[in-house]
C-alpha cells in the first residue's frame, strides 16, 4: 500500500467485532480534525461542525457493522456519513416550532429529497470507486482529507502539475458519471 492512502478498513472491523478502542481512538484522532475541517469549509460554523463530529465519530462507534469495502472506502463511508449529518443539522435548524406547522397532511418533496441525495451519494461513491487509484487517491486527499494540491504534493512527491491533472481528469469523469 502506498504511503499516501491508508486503508482504515481493520481499524473499523475492529470496532465492528470487538468493540476496539485502541482502534476507535486511531480512527478518531486521524478523521475528527479533518471530518471538522469538512464541514466548516462545506458551510457549517465551528460549533455544528463541532457537534456534527461528535455524532459522526459516535455513529461510526455504533455503526461500523453496516461499513462495506466492496462499496466505498473508509473515508468516503466516514465523509458521507459527515455531509448527511450537516443536512440534518441544518433541517433542524430550519425546522419551524411546533405551533407554526399547518395542520393537515404534510407534503412530501423533503422524503423525495431524500431518497434523491441518498442515490446522488451512492452514484457519487461508485463513481469514486470506479476511478483509477492514482486519481481516486488523489480526490479522497483533496476533498475527504481536506488537503491543497500544494500539501498532496508534499506528502506524494508528486509534481504539482501532474496533482493538478490528475484531479481535473478525475473531476471529469465524475461529471460524466453523475449525468
Amino acid at each position: 500500500m502506498s504511503n499516501t492512502t491508508k486503508d482504515w478498513t481493520a481499524q473499523i472491523y475492529a470496532i465492528r467485532d470487538k468493540q476496539d478502542q485502541a482502534a476507535f481512538a486511531e480512527l478518531f484522532a486521524h478523521f475528527a480534525p479533518r471530518v471538522k475541517g469538512f464541514l466548516m469549509k462545506s458551510g457549517a460554523d465551528a460549533s455544528l461542525a463541532e457537534e456534527c463530529t461528535q455524532e459522526v465519530m459516535a455513529t461510526l462507534w455504533r455503526k461500523a457493522r453496516m461499513f462495506d469495502p466492496s462499496r466505498a472506502s473508509a473515508s468516503t463511508w466516514i465523509y458521507t456519513i459527515a455531509r448527511n449529518r450537516k443536512i440534518d443539522a441544518l433541517r433542524k435548524q430550519r425546522r419551524p416550532e411546533p405551533e407554526d406547522l399547518p395542520w393537515g397532511p404534510e407534503a412530501e418533496p423533503e422524503q423525495a429529497d431524500a431518497i434523491g441525495l441518498k442515490q446522488e451519494t451512492e452514484q457519487l461513491a461508485v463513481a469514486i470507486k470506479e476511478l483509477p487509484e492514482k486519481q481516486r487517491s488523489l480526490i479522497e486527499q483533496a476533498y475527504y482529507g481536506d488537503l491543497s494540491h500544494s500539501e498532496i504534493a508534499e506528502i506524494t512527491g508528486l509534481p504539482l502539475g501532474t496533482i493538478k491533472s490528475r484531479i481535473r481528469l478525475a473531476l471529469e469523469r465524475l461529471r460524466h458519471a453523475m449525468k
